[in-house]
């Protein structure tokens, strides 16, 4: 009985070792378009406004430029040269420093630490705060930094202007970037998104009055640049105060803030050398360009570009 039994089964297909390869295949290609699905899900309301932030926040920038090229070459020239090649610096290095509290703040949100969060956001403010003290240095002796590198003395001094009215956007940097992790930490990233966008419409608009209606010139119009900067940290620290998301994670003002500040320093420090490398080829590009025959004429490609 077992011997007929054996002859009764069938034979095996030729064709079954290649049809169970295809599908195997295909369940692996489902399995992995539905886990890239899912992860989508997750990602895109997280990283989508995100992106819009920093991408308004630099148009604001880029709308000052474009508003000054209306003033004439010159003055298109030293606000480009004003901003990629003094500002991008202090912007590399103050949103290097402040994403360290990125890393902690969601080492501390996983691990239920809900109030070590504000404290973070705090100590790295301090820190930033009193890095900007010697950034502001380099602002106010622009002049002599651009002419020392071998700039024009015309476009010289007309970027010293235009990064003297930016020095109040410096300590904006140094609210904004901590406040930006603290919300990013605890996935709160569509507020920053709609504070971004309602003050990109309002800083074109105050620009453009500065400009045209007032007359106030470079100077003016980077004094609305920082204007505009500190609004969103206005803007986003009332939000924190006001909403009921963060009554765990901000409890108010800390001394415990003031503690640890040089552990801080050294893991904000070596944050900041990442993303300083990254924005520096751009700002020695812009320096060089000031360095050309008609320095004029490259420093306004350059912002156009």
């Amino acid at each position: 009985m077992v011997g007929q039994h054996e002859e009764a089964a069938p034979p095996p297909q030729n064709g079954g070792g290649k049809e169970g390869s295809d599908l195997e295949e295909a369940l692996t290609n489902r399995q992995w378009w539905l886990a890239t699905w899912l992860e989508m899900r997750y990602l895109v309301p997280l990283a989508g406004p995100a992106i819009v932030v920093y991408l308004l926040n630099y148009l604001n920038s880029v709308s000052t430029q474009i508003l000054c090229g209306h003033l004439g070459n010159m003055e298109l020239a030293a606000a480009g040269l004003g901003t990629r090649g003094i500002q991008l610096f202090a912007y590399g290095l103050m949103l290097g420093m402040g994403s360290a509290v990125e890393t902690l703040c969601g080492q501390a949100y996983g691990a239920h630490k809900y109030e070590m969060l504000g404290i973070y956001l705090q100590r790295s403010t301090i820190l930033l705060t009193v890095t900007g003290i010697p950034l502001m240095s380099m602002y106010l002796f622009s002049k002599d930094i651009l002419l020392l590198l071998g700039e024009s003395n015309d476009i010289a001094s007309k970027a010293a202007l235009f990064v003297h009215g930016l020095i109040p956007q410096i300590f904006a940097y140094a609210c904004n970037f901590p406040i930006q992790k603290f919300l990013q930490a605890q996935r709160v990233v569509l507020p920053s998104a709609c504070i971004s966008a309602t003050t990109a419409i309002i800083h074109a608009t105050l620009t453009w009055v500065a400009l045209f209606k007032l007359g106030l010139g470079l100077l003016g119009a980077s004094l609305v640049l920082s204007f505009s900067w500190w609004l969103i940290v206005a803007a986003q620290f009332v939000y924190i105060l006001v909403s009921e998301r963060f009554k765990c994670t901000w409890t108010g003002f800390n001394w415990a803030a003031f503690r640890g500040l040089w552990d801080f320093f050294k893991l904000s420090a070596g944050s900041a050398v990442m993303l300083c490398l990254e924005t520096w080829y751009f700002q020695i590009l812009v320096l060089i360009a000031g360095l050309l025959e008609n320095p004029q004429i490259a420093l306004d490609s350059l912002s156009v570009w």
